[in-house]
């Protein structure tokens, strides 16, 4: 049948309307596999407290509930998996929601894994300021490790952060005592010899190590930005160029803004 030409624009912007269908979340993720092999497409799966958490109710109606968000599912296959706190929910979702929330070691909410069709993590991620757009920008990057490669990497990333974890829950064992008393110097000294004693080197050393004193001094100096800026300035100074580095410029500036946000704020 051949349209009137004056209807031929009508129908080109319901065809680009209907291009990016509404998301669908499932909240199986084994159906979410079945669909993804089938579609050859990844996982973003949505670890949420949809109804308590304040972060995750920020990235939803931030990102998610948006239009122009509505683009990725082009890539990926959307499960929500949710811990609510107030309203009700099915004993044996909450059991299998419970189960993977430990399969993958969930450690907060919101928590965004993104998975191959096997059910294999290659990234991880959670909320990101700036709406659909800037999301959708880091996706695109993430889906560059969708490949048995960014498995293995991330695979052996989670691994070392686990090790790291518990490394961390040694350590507070030994410094707490100190801190507790604050005794900087004892608390100082319990911490050389715990990295020393357990052999912790590089950028594992330096985060333990900056991770510890940023916890002595929120003991010691609660609300002392400046003395939290010289932490970080220290730090940088005997690792500028590291992937740990670059979170604490980024955490530096947020240290400043807050600083001078609260001394404009007394003026």
């Amino acid at each position: 049948m051949n349209l009137p030409r004056f209807l031929l624009p009508v129908v080109a912007l319901v065809a680009a309307a209907s291009a990016h269908a509404e998301i669908t979340w499932l909240t199986d993720l084994d159906q979410a596999k079945a669909v993804a092999a089938k579609e050859k497409k990844a996982i973003l799966v949505d670890f949420t407290g949809s109804d308590w958490c304040g972060w995750c109710i920020r990235l939803k109606k931030e990102v998610f509930d948006q239009k122009d968000f509505e683009v990725a599912a082009k890539d990926f296959v959307f499960v929500e998996l949710d811990y609510p706190r107030g309203k009700k929910q099915d004993p044996a979702v909450k059991a299998k929601n419970d189960a993977l929330a430990k399969q993958f070691n969930i450690q907060g909410f919101p928590t965004i894994l993104l998975m191959n069709a096997k059910g294999q993590v290659f990234a991880s991620t959670g909320y990101e300021e700036g709406g659909p757009t800037k999301y959708l920008k880091s996706l695109a990057k993430f889906l560059k490790d969708n490949t048995d490669a960014g498995v293995k990497k991330f695979a052996d990333s989670a691994a070392a952060e686990a090790k790291q974890s518990e490394l961390n829950e040694a350590l507070d064992g030994v410094i707490g005592p100190f801190i507790e008393k604050k005794d900087v110097a004892g608390a100082e000294k319990a911490l050389a010899k715990f990295i020393k004693d357990k052999g912790v080197t590089g950028e594992a050393a330096t985060r333990m190590n900056f991770n510890a004193r940023m916890g002595i001094t929120m003991a010691t100096k609660p609300g002392d930005h400046e003395a939290v800026i010289k932490l970080i300035d220290a730090t940088l100074a005997a690792d500028s160029k590291s992937d740990f580095a670059g979170e604490l410029k980024g955490l530096r500036e947020r240290v400043v803004k807050a600083r001078d946000q609260q001394a404009g704020a007394k003026k």
